[in-house]
């Protein structure tokens, strides 16, 4: 079996599997949209252009944090309710891991993306506007759950996950933030060598 088969395998399965009993449905409903309308971009544009079988795995975990997310609610993730309790944390953090992700895995997208498509040809702005692309994305996500909240009221609550910190949207900009320098200062050498391959391949 071909690894982007076995990734279509998996994610079928953490979807199903997070589906199954879920805090509330339609809290559930609303964390895996992200990645149900992903797998349809990547799948009805596979044939024009097909990602690395890295970057894809890296899309596959981040899947796979917001299935946890939905079948729990962020607030009640078991094993952050752990740390919560044993370091003394005011709220569970399990948020927060989403949003490095969703930092992290957008820049490895646009950087690969960038790359192979030789978007831009000055390279001194190369990480730069991969930064803000993420952030801006980030920025559009906080749009996205505010207008939610709003028109569910007490339904978005879950969704919306700030636990009662006030600084919720702002620190979550911020770790999406860390996520795409994190992705640029420690993965960009590893993704280097998955598209040389990828393309060598070819």
């Amino acid at each position: 079996m071909k690894p982007i088969s076995i990734f279509i395998v998996l994610f079928f399965f953490g979807l199903v599997l997070s589906g199954i009993h879920p805090k509330e449905y339609f809290t559930w409903f609303l964390e895996v949209v992200p990645a149900l309308l992903g797998f349809l971009i990547l799948l009805i544009t596979f044939k024009k252009f097909s990602f690395t079988n890295f970057t894809y795995f890296f899309i596959l975990l981040h899947c796979y944090v917001l299935f946890l997310g939905g079948h729990y609610t962020y607030a009640e993730v078991p094993l952050f309710d752990w740390i919560k309790d044993t370091f003394h944390q005011t709220r569970n953090n399990y948020d927060k891991v989403g949003h490095f992700f969703q930092g992290f895995v957008p820049a490895m997208i646009v950087r690969e993306l960038f790359i192979r498509k030789e978007v831009i040809s000055n390279k001194s702005y190369f990480n730069f506007i991969i930064v803000s692309i993420c952030l801006a994305i980030s920025a559009a996500y906080e749009w996205i759950e505010w207008w939610v909240s709003i028109c569910t009221g007490e339904g978005g609550d879950a969704f919306l996950g700030t636990q009662g910190y006030i600084w919720d949207t702002q620190s979550d900009m911020l770790l999406a933030t860390v996520g795409a320098i994190s992705m640029l200062v420690f993965f960009s050498k590893f993704q280097d060598k998955a598209i040389s391959a990828f393309l060598n391949k070819k």
